[in-house]
């Protein structure tokens, strides 16, 4: 796994596909405890402990120790988690409205369609707009993006072809909905 600081903070965000949902749940209901996560969101035990693990080592959540049983710990939202509540929210609105959560929810794919609206896009132009992707990662988020419906691939004939991308129409809201969760992510 690559390290974070060289990864942008949209991919850091996505770097687990539960943590916005679990961030967007805690923020709403002030705190939960794991057992609540796991029925509300329908995620495994041992995934929600690697994802509020995440979340805890990036200060977005926080263990509250003076609650109940220490086997049935209860996880409150940071102060950092106020300021994502509302971009996070309307990202998964977006996400839902689309019918793509499973795709949105990848770790590249918000970083790739903020890239993709402020560049043209090339392949090679996306790639150098994302610290940490690889060209693989960047050509399956691409693809997935693709089947979803939010992003078309144009080739155009020259020489040599090439291939550009573009956000379609329905991607232009969970565009927005990442630019403004990544504006929220910055200090």
């Amino acid at each position: 796994m690559p390290a974070t600081r060289s990864m942008t903070p949209l991919s850091v965000l996505f770097q687990h596909r539960w943590t916005l949902p679990v961030l967007a749940e805690l923020g709403a209901a002030s705190g939960a405890k794991a057992v609540t996560l796991v029925n509300r969101l329908g995620v495994s035990r041992a995934v929600l402990s690697q994802t509020l693990e995440h979340a805890i080592d990036r200060g977005w959540v926080a263990r509250n120790e003076g609650y109940g049983h220490p086997l049935r710990p209860e996880y409150l939202p940071t102060a950092e988690v106020g300021r994502l509540l509302r971009p996070a929210v309307a990202y998964l609105a977006a996400a839902e409205a689309q019918g793509c959560e499973e795709v949105a929810l990848r770790k590249w794919s918000a970083s790739v369609l903020v890239a993709l609206d402020r560049r043209e896009g090339r392949f090679s132009v996306i790639r150098e707009a994302i610290p940490g992707i690889s060209d693989r990662a960047l050509a399956l988020a691409l693809r997935d993006l693709e089947g979803a419906g939010l992003v078309a691939r144009r080739v155009v004939d020259d020489r040599p072809p090439r291939a550009e991308y573009e956000i379609t129409p329905s991607g232009r809201g969970l565009r927005t909905a990442g630019a403004a969760l990544a504006r929220a992510l910055k200090p």
